[in-house]
């Protein structure tokens, strides 16, 4: 089944955005062990039902941790982590599901799970095969990632203009596929210093002028940094602040661990905008 045939959620996706007048909200299901918020280590299931009850109105499922120097699972250990739960919130919920993978096998079986949103941080880049099993899904969610892994992302990064680069990176991978079903993400925290991170919110009016903006930087390290070092656990502030930031610029969503209070601040910056 080609792309073209599948249900137009990217198109429907942006309606509900323009309707709320607010970026839509990404749920983070971390369904890994070694997540680096606790907050987000709960059975990934119950999870999902948390934040689908909160007003999530997508839910990204991961089985594999991107976290700076983090290792590669096996496509069976991911296969075993992701796939049950998805089966399982789709059969309860009719909110869009996003499977957060660089496989193809994974993505492949997340599809005929009840995924209908890919989420790949390599850009398609993981897999060989990745560009054609993307093509079956309704919408494609492009990420900047510097070099092809996150264990050694963070290695030096540097970059003689980041949003440039950045731009020039998403725009040829957008060709791979029909631009009208992609989103781009400039993957902030992957392979970006802290002066990194902040160019790319500046510049992300740059980035949304190029196809629709998804912005992660739920209590990122660097958010950490900003703030004098302080943990994980205290950095929703500045997630918060990032949120309004994205909506702003015109985003079309943000990826968060905290569906609720995002859509509060995000519901505060639309009647005061």
């Amino acid at each position: 089944m080609s792309l073209a045939t599948l249900p137009d959620i990217a198109a429907r996706l942006s309606e509900a955005r323009r309707h709320l007048g607010r970026p839509l909200v990404m749920g983070i299901i971390n369904a890994t062990p070694d997540s680096f918020f606790a907050g987000g280590r709960a059975d990934p299931a119950a999870l999902g039902g948390r934040l689908a009850a909160e007003g999530a109105d997508i839910l990204d499922i991961g089985g594999q941790s991107t976290r700076p120097g983090s290792e590669s699972v096996s496509e069976a250990e991911e296969l075993q982590r992701v796939i049950p739960v998805i089966e399982a919130l789709a059969s309860k919920t009719r909110i869009p599901i996003s499977i957060d993978t660089s496989k193809s096998v994974v993505a492949d079986a997340a599809l005929a799970a009840g995924a209908t949103i890919l989420n790949d941080i390599t850009a398609l880049r993981g897999s060989p095969d990745m560009p054609e099993i993307a093509s079956r899904f309704p919408l494609v969610v492009l990420m900047h990632m510097l070099g092809e892994s996150p264990r050694t992302m963070q290695a030096d990064p540097r970059y003689s203009d980041v949003v440039g680069e950045i731009s020039s990176f998403l725009k040829s991978r957008m060709a791979v596929l029909e631009t009208d079903r992609v989103w781009i993400d400039p993957g902030i925290g992957f392979g970006k210093t802290v002066e990194h991170n902040l160019e790319i919110l500046k510049g992300l009016e740059t980035f949304a002028g190029i196809a629709p903006v998804l912005v992660g930087a739920s209590r990122k390290s660097f958010i950490g940094k900003l703030l004098g070092g302080i943990p994980v656990e205290e950095r929703l502030c500045g997630s918060l602040a990032i949120a309004c930031r994205a909506a702003q610029a015109g985003a079309v969503c943000v990826r968060v661990h905290d569906v609720k209070e995002t859509i509060g601040a995000l519901d505060v910056w639309k009647r005061s905008s």
